[in-house]
């Protein structure tokens, strides 16, 4: 494998058959930006689609749910059922939602909040969600001892698991929504079957306040919070075994992940600080950001490619504070191949940057030619992916940013 250096496209992947050229990531970024967000309001939830572009922000209490399609730039005020929203989870595009209300009542739409229509589950306290990439599978879970419920219809039908009655925490999925990982009160469970059956596994901590997933379900982290002071851990094996980051003792609410669960972003409370972490390691490493400290942090979300992170607050000291807050790190992608006997498909995941497939067939020109192939989303990986046929000749190709 050779290393080649274009530090001005701020990343570069050739291939050559089966040979791989890469740059390495120039830099991480640490300067986080306030948006047009309301700062009066309680940020319960916080959601990216896989792009980044569009965001869907909902208000606890009060003032319903705010969509930006131009990542936080401008908001705009949505049809919400309901003015006092407590979790929500939304499809890789945004256009799928689910929403719960405090005290019980869950919502669902189809086009991006413009509509919404009830579900039938128990009148509870649903504090958290899980959807597919496509939104056809959810997974919902309530903070009032009942079993986690399944839906394989965006939520038109619903089924209690076979999972014992919890206090459950949170819930993430896999990108296909076959892999599951739930944690409550009792202990943690597991699934690979879109729900269908569960394994209970050993937690890694008490109250795991916070869970997510990379887009094959392999890799999961986690966060211990609800108050109490605890870390973050993280799961190469769908939650079967877990070790112990190097993310300091905090109380954790929540946390994201990228398609390929290399980068994270944790959440911590208030009442520890009100910080944010990063990690560009699958949590091997962590850093401090430069957030405003004091407001607790309940969501945050990432486009799955990792470059965009969003943040936002809920409340602090009984008075609405921080808004919402957007960190764009230097944008970084990476190209996979796999050849066939007659086609090679080449794959990156979903970018946050318009990035543009090039070929060209000698490395010491500068004649690359876009691909006139159009990319087609993998909605299993949450990869772009374009099939194009084996040259008889040598053949290169990288990702640009325009």
């Amino acid at each position: 494998m050779s290393l080649i250096m274009k530090k001005q496209l701020r990343l570069l992947l050739v291939t050559f058959y089966g040979s791989l050229f890469a740059a390495v990531n120039p830099g991480f970024a640490q300067t986080w930006t306030q948006t047009s967000a309301p700062t009066n309001y309680s940020w319960q939830a916080v959601m990216s689609s896989a792009g980044g572009s569009k965001l869907i922000a909902v208000v606890g209490g009060s003032g319903g749910i705010y969509i930006s399609t131009n990542w936080g730039a401008t908001w705009t005020s949505n049809n919400a059922p309901s003015p006092n929203l407590y979790s929500a989870a939304a499809s890789a595009d945004g256009s799928r939602l689910i929403v719960g209300v405090a005290g019980g009542g869950v919502y669902v739409s189809t086009n991006s909040g413009a509509d919404w229509t009830t579900t039938v589950l128990p009148n509870t306290d649903w504090i958290s969600f899980a959807s597919s990439a496509d939104g056809s599978k959810l997974v919902a879970a309530a903070s009032d001892f009942t079993p986690l419920y399944i839906s394989t219809n965006s939520g038109i039908t619903w089924t209690a698991s076979s999972t014992p009655i919890d206090y459950w925490g949170a819930v993430a999925s896999s990108a296909d929504g076959n892999k599951l990982v739930a944690a409550g009160f009792y202990g943690m469970y597991t699934s690979s079957n879109s729900g269908a059956t569960w394994m209970s596994n050993n937690a890694p901590a008490g109250w795991l306040a916070a869970i997510a997933s990379s887009a094959d379900g392999n890799k999961v982290v986690a966060a211990a919070g609800f108050g109490n002071l605890g870390g973050i851990y993280i799961s190469t094996n769908s939650g079967t075994t877990w070790i112990e980051t190097g993310a300091p003792s905090n109380n954790w609410e929540s946390v994201a992940s990228s398609a390929d669960g290399a980068r994270l972003i944790a959440g911590a409370g208030s009442s520890f600080g009100g910080t944010i972490y990063t990690s560009t390691d699958y949590g091997v490493t962590w850093m401090s950001n430069n957030v405003p400290s004091g407001y607790p942090w309940r969501s945050v979300s990432s486009s799955a490619d990792g470059n965009k992170l969003t943040a936002g607050s809920s409340f602090s000291g009984g008075t609405f504070s921080g808004g919402i807050y957007t960190l764009q790190p230097i944008p970084e992608s990476f190209l996979n191949i796999a050849p066939s006997d007659t086609n090679l498909t080449l794959s990156w995941i979903v970018p946050s940057t318009n990035f543009v497939l090039q070929q060209n067939t000698d490395l010491t020109t500068t004649n690359w030619t876009d691909a006139t192939n159009s990319p087609v989303l993998n909605f299993t990986n949450l990869q772009n992916q374009v099939t194009l046929p084996i040259s008889a000749g040598d053949a290169f190709y990288r990702l640009k940013t325009p």
